[in-house]
């Protein structure tokens, strides 16, 4: 993992800064989405799941995975970068379909230069057995915000 530039600041300064950001999204605030934590340059984000974010035949609708792993993504890259920021692009895998009740991400910088960070991510799923498996990964470039 890259240095982050807010490497001097305590990890709970890094959450609130983050969490102040997060609190501003209404579409995740809609989803019902939590940030999790940041620590150590890793983002996690969670989502419990609901019937209204599945598809046809029951898995996690891929609309879902793909914005749990670009808010993650553009997290990591954004407290990498020390400030806002916008996803420039980013790309997923889908590795098998998800079905459980929880989805987590975890999201950390590879590369970052002083106007981007390029980023992966893991999306997990969570069974009702307590369970999880990586359904999802993610590589994203993050741009700092003009």
């Amino acid at each position: 993992m890259s240095t982050c530039r807010y490497s001097r600041l305590m990890t709970d300064d890094i959450l609130a800064f983050a969490q102040r950001i997060f609190d501003n999204q209404p579409f995740s605030r809609y989803l019902g989405a939590r940030l999790e934590g940041v620590e150590d340059g890793v983002v996690r984000i969670q989502l419990a799941l609901r019937p209204e974010l599945l598809q046809q035949h029951g898995f996690v609708h891929g609309g879902v995975l793909s914005y749990l792993a670009d808010n993650a993504l553009t997290f990591a890259g954004g407290i990498a970068l020390g400030g806002e920021a916008l996803t420039s692009e980013f790309k997923i895998n889908y590795l098998r379909p998800a079905r459980g009740v929880l989805l987590t991400t975890r999201a950390w910088p590879i590369s970052t230069s002083r106007r981007q960070s390029v980023c992966t991510c893991e999306v997990s799923c969570t069974s009702e057995d307590g369970e999880s498996t990586i359904v999802a990964i993610a590589q994203g470039t993050i741009v700092t915000v003009s």
